[in-house]
């Protein structure tokens, strides 16, 4: 019996390894971080911005401002509010009496099928100027810096991306979050590759809709945001739909130009991020449960493995071969996973952080990170973004 366990083990752990080092391995060619830049006149008025909010209040005030200080590249800032019971409102008319490009509006009724950020971002969109050459959806909880708007513009004209969107630099403070989103984050490399790597497939591409990039002529041919309606992760349903259409999208890197402070702590982290990352409405079924199994074997495992082999030992009848090969596998598993620690920490600000130190430790925190993927992929929100949708 143990024999038959060692056998399933490794025929579990092995061919995850190979798949996730040839994602790994394109690392060190991977696009360089954006910057910065200023704009130029060419650029003038060619961008359109949408935030779609709901109470919103505690954290929009940095995103407005950081909108604000954008050149004039960006005509128009929309925001598309649902109808929110806080101050979001009051605040964003306050923002607008200082900077006239920005522009309030509501979305309710939202209708049967449609969730309600890809709404609120269909709507601004329908909204917007159509002089407009470029439309840019950006998330109230991120604080983009001066020049982001410029440089994410000049990218995608140069280098002839119809879309871009950007992993940012993450702003913790709780030392739960502090252990665990760190984790979290890790699954989408395990399951990606990293940030700027590109994707072989338009079912292997990924987005984020916290800035979000794209041509208005594509987002006019694909009807705006309708092939991602129902998505509870809309913004890669619409990426992946973009890219299998034949245009060129790309994940880039923009830690040195946007920031985001997400989830409070890690209950609201564990709750409200860990359930969309399993990127299921995005993805096949067999997808999802081939992404699980990878999760599973080469960053849920390892931790244990490694610590039942040092507390409880081996049985005797196995080989010496054996019990090296997997205590060697799932060791060599535990490294990458700590060098690849080292390689997302410049995606981080600890500049508020209580015990930034517990980012060190956040490897431990992997079965727990790969179990929430796994109860996120079984399960449909109900509740999301203060909304909440019938059961399916």
């Amino acid at each position: 019996m143990p024999e038959v366990f060692f056998f399933v083990m490794l025929m579990l752990q092995l061919p995850a390894t190979a798949i996730l080092l040839s994602r790994l391995i394109k690392g060190p060619t991977r696009q360089p971080p954006l910057k910065s830049e200023e704009p130029t006149l060419e650029l003038l008025g060619k961008v359109t911005v949408v935030v779609p909010t709901l109470n919103e209040a505690e954290r929009i005030t940095p995103c407005l401002v950081g909108l604000s200080r954008q050149s004039y590249e960006v005509r128009e800032i929309i925001v598309v509010d649902s109808n929110s019971t806080d101050d979001t409102q009051y605040l964003v008319k306050k923002q607008a009496k200082k900077d006239p490009r920005f522009r309030l509006i509501t979305d309710d009724p939202l209708p049967p099928g449609w969730v309600g950020r890809p709404w609120a971002l269909h709507t601004g969109f329908l909204a917007s100027s159509p002089k407009s050459e470029w439309f840019l959806g950006v998330d109230a909880d991120t604080q983009p810096d001066p020049g982001l708007v410029a440089s994410l513009v000049k990218k995608a004209e140069t280098e002839g991306y119809d879309l871009i969107s950007l992993s940012p630099r993450f702003i913790l403070k709780y030392p739960g979050e502090l252990w665990l989103q760190p984790a979290l984050l890790i699954t989408l490399v395990y399951r990606f590759g990293p940030t700027g790597t590109g994707a072989q497939t338009p079912e292997r591409v990924m987005a984020n809709g916290q800035c979000f990039l794209c041509r208005r002529s594509v987002l006019s041919k694909m009807e705006g945001y309708v092939s991602a309606k129902g998505s509870f992760c809309d913004d890669v349903t619409l990426a992946r739909n973009i890219a299998a259409e034949g245009f060129k999208v790309g994940f880039l890197d923009g830690a040195q130009v946007l920031q985001v402070r997400m989830y409070e702590g890690m209950v609201e982290t564990w709750q409200e991020w860990g359930r969309s990352l399993d990127l299921k409405d995005a993805s096949p079924r067999v997808q999802v449960w081939s992404d699980l199994w990878l999760l599973l074997a080469t960053q849920g495992l390892p931790l244990l493995v490694v610590l039942g082999y040092l507390l409880f030992g081996l049985p005797i009848s196995i080989s010496l071969s054996a019990k090296f090969l997997l205590f060697g596998l799932n060791l060599f598993l535990l490294l990458i996973r700590f060098a690849l620690l080292l390689g997302i920490a410049p995606s981080y600000d600890f500049s508020k952080a209580q015990g930034s130190w517990l980012f060190l430790l956040s490897p431990l925190a992997d079965p727990l990170a790969v179990l929430r993927i796994f109860l996120s992929a079984m399960k449909t929100p109900t509740k999301w973004r203060g909304r909440v949708y019938g059961e399916n």
